[in-house]
């Protein structure tokens, strides 16, 4: 007989993880980046020039560059904050980490214990609300508009959690292509944030993992930048811009915040073959990579959107997003997307449902998140074409006369 781990297993662990039985033939979920759009040719050329130059440092740890990551890539980091987000930092204020989940283990390990409280916005990245829960922290959701979160509701939640003497121990947003909703937080609303995180004294941690898929290429100054307390964490990564399986983010942050989260990351360092190979390319050619990509992007947005109003006519409402990789879709009330998400499974499409991204599972359970980056965009056109069908037989929407709706004959 097998032997039985069960009685071993401290409480709070995850429930089993699924057997991976390959990739669902229509695959809208996860943050997956376009194929056609990896610089293979850049990655390959930079691996032979970076390796033939500097491979023997692979038998030191950290490159002899430190526990912060290599050097170069720090640098690269450094400047490229500068110009494109005003942040004034250097390569010391930078930490490479294993993509930007590494980053939010790193600041939870540092800043919370059970029981805690955080302010996040309300329709979130699934990775961040599952790691809260996990952890036993009370994450109170803020809700969202077309300009991002709403700062009048977080500011009326900090009073309500100040008059119960509950401090948080700080305020997650993704201002720049959030996640799901793919809207921007203006200057102004993150001036007011960062006002209300010093009256309150509680931190900031600012996500930016998709400030370099804005379509216009123009991005408003990172929180970091605006902060005059050294009051905010900054996240970001590669994923999105390079490849999400290279596996490498970064942190900047005050010294006296990172000196705790580097005595955290017991890795011996992330992956260092990655960041010599992205500090090679990068330095010559992410700026020219980059628009290429928002422009692949874009498309298949258009694609996907066309393809909505198409398949599901006015049965499927969403906002275009600002940039990113996902879109954000409200369904009819009936429609339950935990319900949608195993019937679209089977036929061979996965969605990722609302209520797994989000604090409000009823406000968000006919809501639905589509990552386009992935799928051609046949792909694209034919999965949302399986998903009306599927969704139709399960919930009756949409209805056969969505494209009259739409005024389409």
């Amino acid at each position: 007989m097998a032997f039985d781990f069960g009685p071993l297993l401290p409480p709070g662990t995850p429930a089993p993880a699924a057997r991976w039985s390959g990739a669902p033939k229509f695959n809208f979920t996860g943050g997956n980046n376009d194929p056609d759009e990896v610089p293979l040719e850049g990655l390959m050329q930079a691996a032979q020039s970076v390796l033939a130059r500097e491979g023997r440092t692979l038998s030191t740890y950290g490159l002899k560059s430190g526990p912060q990551g290599y050097r170069p890539l720090r640098e690269f980091l450094a400047a490229k904050l500068k110009r494109d987000a005003g942040m004034a930092c250097g390569a010391d204020d930078v930490l490479i980490v294993s993509g930007s989940l590494q980053a939010l283990d790193l600041v939870n390990a540092a800043l919370l214990t059970r029981g805690d409280t955080v302010l996040v916005e309300q329709d979130n990245y699934q990775g961040t609300l599952n790691r809260l829960t996990r952890l036993g922290v009370n994450a109170v959701g803020i809700p969202l508009d077309q300009g991002g979160m709403r700062i009048d509701v977080l500011e009326a939640a900090l009073a309500e959690l100040k008059s119960r003497n509950v401090k948080p121990k700080y305020i997650y947003t993704i201002p720049t292509v959030q996640n799901p909703t793919g809207t921007i937080l203006d200057e102004t609303r993150r001036s007011a944030m960062l006002r209300l995180a010093r009256e309150h004294g509680v931190p900031i941690f600012e996500d930016d993992c998709y400030a370099d898929l804005v379509w216009s290429g123009e991005r408003p100054r990172a929180i970091y930048a605006m902060s005059e307390d050294e009051n905010v964490i900054h996240a970001g990564s590669f994923s999105k811009s390079i490849a999400p399986a290279l596996r490498v983010g970064f942190i900047v942050a005050p010294w006296t915040i990172m000196s705790r989260m580097l005595a955290l990351k017991t890795d011996a360092g992330s992956g260092s073959l990655e960041q010599m190979v992205l500090a090679e390319y990068c330095a010559p050619h992410f700026g020219d990579h980059v628009p290429a990509l928002r422009k692949g992007l874009r498309k298949k947005l258009d694609t996907l959107m066309e393809a909505l109003n198409e398949q599901f006519g006015t049965a499927a409402e969403f906002e275009a997003p600002q940039g990113g990789i996902f879109l954000w879709v409200k369904l009819p009330d009936k429609v339950d997307t935990m319900k949608l998400y195993p019937a679209a499974l089977a036929a061979g499409v996965a969605i990722n449902p609302g209520p797994e991204w989000s604090t409000d599972r009823a406000h968000s359970s006919s809501r639905m998140r589509l990552c386009f980056a992935s799928p051609s965009h046949q792909e694209i056109r034919d999965g949302i074409a399986v998903l009306a069908d599927v969704c139709r037989k399960e919930f009756g929407v949409p209805t056969r006369s969505a494209n009259i709706e739409r005024g389409e004959k």
